[in-house]
């Protein structure tokens, strides 16, 4: 058995008559030399941290605390990077980058808006262990044994 011959369904493209160029053909672009790049070295520069960044970072980057946001990632990096307590490292920072965001509300409304949803449900949760813990031993047995005799 012999495979098929396409040769004849395949149109070939129409000639090019010499001394003129097809209409639809677009000048060719510059060639440019070794290193250099139509892109500026700054914007090369932003567009390679971009990269590996997370779409939460670029959202706060475009905001109006961009700098106060870098400020509280990098000390967030530093206190990973030496396993010191971020919380207490960057107390500060982000101190800082919430008031930015603040002020920045209009902007920032989302992220401030998911941040009191999430402190509320901590709230909740602290509240209703609190309960749980009274009710247990609210129905504890009390057999009239006290603890401060062991």
């Amino acid at each position: 058995m012999s495979a098929p011959d396409y040769s004849e369904a395949v149109e070939a493209p129409p000639p090019v008559q010499s001394g003129s160029e097809p209409p639809e053909a677009e000048p060719p672009l510059p060639v440019q030399s070794g290193s250099e790049s139509p892109i500026p070295e700054a914007q090369k520069d932003e567009e390679e941290e971009e990269e590996g960044e997370c779409g939460f970072c670029l959202y706060m980057k475009s905001g109006g605390c961009k700098d106060e946001f870098i400020d509280w990632e990098k000390c967030i990096e530093e206190a990973e990077k030496n396993k010191e307590d971020l919380v207490e490292k960057c107390a500060k920072v982000t101190a800082v980058l919430k008031q930015c965001m603040d002020s920045h509300s209009d902007y920032y409304e989302p992220i401030l808006r998911a941040e009191k949803d999430a402190e509320k449900k901590v709230i909740d949760e602290l509240e209703k262990e609190k309960e749980a813990e009274a009710q247990f031993l609210q129905n504890a047995p009390n057999d009239g044994a006290s603890d401060s005799k062991l």
